[in-house]
């Protein structure tokens, strides 16, 4: 297949230069290497359009390199460039991405390096550490290997007023989707079926996602940052999540509708992910967050995050149906990494409502979990019309367990062990209001079913 990388981007530049325009894919196949985006351009996938990524070994050719970054300690290599993609647009205005048409990323690779902070303290899940040097290297290669490779389906960097909709991204590379440092970002009607995260909002105001399908079975599924990777201290903030749908079904089998299950872990030696998630860099934190109407199946559930530095405040989360949960339901966490310069503050989190929300099938080990730090209790959470529905079969030598605070550790249900009950764990919490909580089991359980430790309990206020 004769590679269509100059053509499109001809006509991406044509359509810029007459102040902006419509350049469309129609129907067959299309083979490309990097394809850069222009202000006031809109890249149409037309039905029957397949944009298929190219593959260095095979095509002949590379994809854009991966641009220098003065600000690259701090987060991984996946997050520190975003010229190395399938489309990629930088500091550009009034541009999108639309559908229905298909992009495949036969071409590009999943795995990057991690970062090069020098403490490396809760780089990894702590479920990894018994990986041979020989897996982790081949999770996290070296920068070297990145070269000529593309890791991205689309990346956008600091671009204002952008929409990615009506297209289907199947195997998008480390991120089928990262914004960094964007403003009015509108993520609609998506279908992703990919080998890694999803959609990355990473250190953008003002967003949108809505009506999405992601299934991501080895990572997260729709994921908000706020990464050091602009070289500034940037909140995201604004965000609305709603009428989606995440799941952690076997790569491909959302698309197909063969749904399968036969894939129990992710790389990460977790049970399968697909999640939304806030976190885990955390260094500008997050305001303003809503997720309401959203649908987890065979999920990880939803986790609140902040451990590099950030505020995380203000969020709500709303009318959610979890189904077949593979860690906690709930997992909110205030830790002490501080991936970034010195002096990085402790992180803290603040007014968080979690309503309206019912989890079934939930697998025995994690209790939804609300675990601050001693110096950075979480600040006022309100639970309110909970139910959890768990598989049960705990023994009773887990409810003698006593986990440590673990403020290095990276954030994961799984960090803390088996919970020591298995209905509702929260430590360190100033200002706990809980209205309407059920919590049940469908075999017994031997552990009590909540704990406390070093919370304040917060009752309504009079009017």
């Amino acid at each position: 297949m004769k590679l269509a990388t100059d053509t499109i981007n001809a006509a991406i530049v044509h359509a810029h230069a007459r102040g902006g325009g419509e350049v469309v894919l129609p129907a067959g196949r299309h083979l490309s290497f990097s394809i850069r985006l222009l202000s006031g351009v809109t890249l149409k996938l037309a039905e029957g359009c397949v944009l298929e990524a190219a593959d260095p070994a095979l095509h002949g050719g590379t994809y854009d390199p991966a641009e220098p970054n003065p600000h690259d300690l701090w987060q991984d290599f996946g997050h520190s460039h975003w010229r190395n993609s399938l489309i990629w647009a930088e500091d550009a205005e009034d541009i999108a991405i639309v559908g229905p048409g298909r992009i495949d990323g036969a071409g590009l690779t999943r795995e990057g390096p991690g970062s090069r902070w020098s403490k490396q303290a809760g780089e990894f899940p702590l479920s990894m550490a018994g990986l041979s040097a020989e897996v982790m290297a081949e999770l996290s290669p070296q920068v070297e290997a990145m070269a000529g490779l593309g890791n991205k389906a689309i990346a956008f960097k600091r671009v204002k007023r952008a929409r990615i909709e009506g297209l289907t991204v199947f195997q998008g590379g480390h991120f089928a989707v990262l914004a960094t440092g964007c403003e009015d970002l509108i993520l609609r009607d998506l279908i992703v079926d990919t080998n890694r995260d999803g959609l990355d909002i990473d250190a953008c105001r003002d967003v949108l996602v809505t009506g999405c399908k992601v299934n991501t079975p080895n990572d997260d599924a729709i994921v908000l940052k706020s990464s050091l990777a602009l070289g500034e201290v940037i909140p995201t903030e604004r965000v609305v999540i709603e009428h989606c749908e995440v799941s952690g079904f076997d790569p491909g089998t959302m698309l197909d509708g063969t749904f399968g299950r036969t894939q129990l872990v992710s790389p990460d030696q977790d049970r399968v992910t697909g999640r939304i998630k806030l976190g885990t860099e955390s260094n500008g934190g997050f305001k303003d967050i809503t997720i309401r109407d959203c649908r987890f199946v065979r999920s990880r559930g939803l986790a609140l995050e902040t451990v590099d530095g950030g505020m995380l405040e203000n969020v709500v989360a709303e009318r959610l149906t979890l189904s077949e949960v593979t860690t906690a339901p709930i997992f909110l966490r205030v830790g002490g990494r501080r991936r970034g310069p010195e002096g990085t503050p402790l992180s803290a989190m603040r007014n968080i409502v979690l309503r309206d929300i019912t989890a079934t099938d939930i697998l025995a080990d994690y209790a939804a979990t609300i675990a601050g730090l001693p110096d950075s209790p979480i600040q006022n959470v309100t639970l309110s019309n909970i139910r959890l529905s768990y598989r049960g079969g705990g023994p009773a030598a887990w409810a003698q367990r006593q986990p440590g605070d673990l403020p290095d550790a990276y954030p994961e249900p799984s960090m803390f062990g088996p919970s020591p009950v298995h209905g509702l764990w929260a430590r360190h919490v100033d200002g706990l209001k809980i209205d309407n909580l059920v919590i049940e089991t469908t075999t017994p359980d031997a552990r009590p079913e909540q704990l406390f430790e070093n919370v304040r309990l917060r009752e309504e206020t009079p009017a």
